[in-house]
């Protein structure tokens, strides 16, 4: 049969911690959170690859916990040589604004060097990875291609492979892992927020995603990395998984978390995405709209210090309810995009230059000034997304979605 997971308790209210089935198919499954373990918490395999004097660093940030405990902090406990940290975008709390300069600092509670991977400093350098005989990789990914951790894991494996030091990635699953849409990045859109012939929504954890830049040849000048990992137990692609810890300041729930593939395509256009707001990336609007029948007002606040349109009422849509139309139908959402730009009265400044760096493609842009509709648009991915996916199976470490079980 069929097997699709679907959490059923969504639309703003308080969420349980149970996993459920996608598409409420009659032959749901449910499954326990308790019963998913994320690579972090299964210490019996990998703190032995870890201890024996081997000096350690960790790239790690505010969801590298095990239970209610960091990462860092159980290492310690238990024995283990940990040298350095490395921390991503929004730092090692995870509270710093997206694109904020992150500095290097001191941990208060271990004394350890943090060493920010953001900024100018995206990639550790042979200084940063000198004495270091294993970098431990757990950072919790969102399943988008614009989500800037599988960069910096990108670079982290890039700058080991050229000073021979081994990467063990402890795995946590996707939360938008049960799906792969969107358009594949072009070549000259590539950057930190897309590096590599990818979906917008990829439909790897972090260490299949690991397993597949080595694998075909992405890191800098083919090199490899000497590459381990340590699964997941108890999950796989048909499962949704509700993160136990925000992955970042403006992902702060469920909601949000299924709505940034389809929402941050407006991070390249004047319309707010409800950055400085209690719903950020649940909510769409813009002083100027006048269809919608919501209204918000950012404002600073950590994690948003100068949000679009700060202090200014925005006109828009409160999009939390479709979180669940989209784990009923696992896809990429246009519409919304659509429809503000049909509406806007500026339709020349709509797009910003960024917006194709985010699509990783100009197509996408010119098919909406063009007028076509979402059903077009998705066609022309089509035979793209079919490549992609053969590409991908060769790098899975669980059961995909929409396999036929016995």
């Amino acid at each position: 049969m069929k097997i699709y997971l679907l959490h059923l308790f969504l639309s703003g209210l308080i969420l349980t911690s149970c996993i459920h089935s996608i598409n409420n198919r009659d032959d749901t499954q449910v499954i326990a959170s308790s019963d998913i373990k994320p690579a972090a918490e299964r210490t019996d395999i990998y703190f032995q690859k870890i201890k024996d004097g081997k000096n350690v660093a960790v790239v790690a940030n505010q969801t590298s916990v095990i239970g209610k405990t960091h990462l860092v902090d159980s290492l310690i406990s238990a024995g283990i040589n940990v040298v350095k940290v490395f921390t991503p975008e929004h730092g090692f709390r995870g509270i710093a604004d997206a694109g904020a300069l992150i500095a290097n600092e001191i941990d208060s509670a271990t004394g350890l060097p943090i060493i920010s991977l953001y900024g100018n400093h995206k990639k550790p350098t042979p200084e940063d990875l000198k004495g270091i005989d294993i970098i431990l990789f757990d950072l919790q990914d969102v399943g988008a291609r614009f989500y800037t951790y599988i960069s910096t894991m990108t670079l982290v494996m890039e700058a080991c492979a050229e000073q021979k030091v081994p990467v063990l990635i402890l795995d946590r699953p996707n939360p938008n892992g049960f799906y792969v849409d969107g358009p594949i990045l072009e070549p000259q859109f590539q950057s930190f927020i897309g590096m590599h012939p990818v979906p917008v929504v990829h439909g790897m954890t972090m260490a299949e995603y690991a397993r597949m830049a080595n694998g075909e040849g992405w890191l800098k000048d083919g090199v490899r990395c000497e590459l381990q990992w340590v699964e997941c137990s108890g999950y796989d692609h048909n499962i949704f998984y509700e993160l136990p810890v925000k992955p970042s300041p403006n992902l702060p729930d469920v909601e949000s978390v299924l709505l940034y593939p389809s929402l941050c395509f407006f991070e390249g256009t004047r319309v707010s995405v409800g950055r400085g707001t209690e719903y950020p990336f649940s909510i769409i609007g813009h002083p100027e709209f006048k269809r919608g029948n919501y209204s918000f007002t950012p404002t600073s606040r950590p994690g948003a210090m100068n949000p679009p349109f700060k202090d200014q009422k925005c006109f828009g849509y409160n999009l939390r309810d479709s979180a669940t139309a989209i784990m009923k139908n696992p896809e990429l959402r246009l519409q919304w995009l659509i429809e503000m730009y049909n509406a806007d009265n500026n339709k020349s400044t709509f797009f910003t230059p960024f917006f194709s760096k985010l699509a990783g493609t100009e197509k996408l842009r010119k098919q909406i000034e063009a007028g076509m509709d979402e059903a077009a648009i998705k066609r022309s991915w089509e035979e793209d997304l079919k490549e992609y996916k053969k590409r991908r199976s060769k790098y899975l470490l669980y059961t995909d979605f929409n396999i036929i079980s016995n």
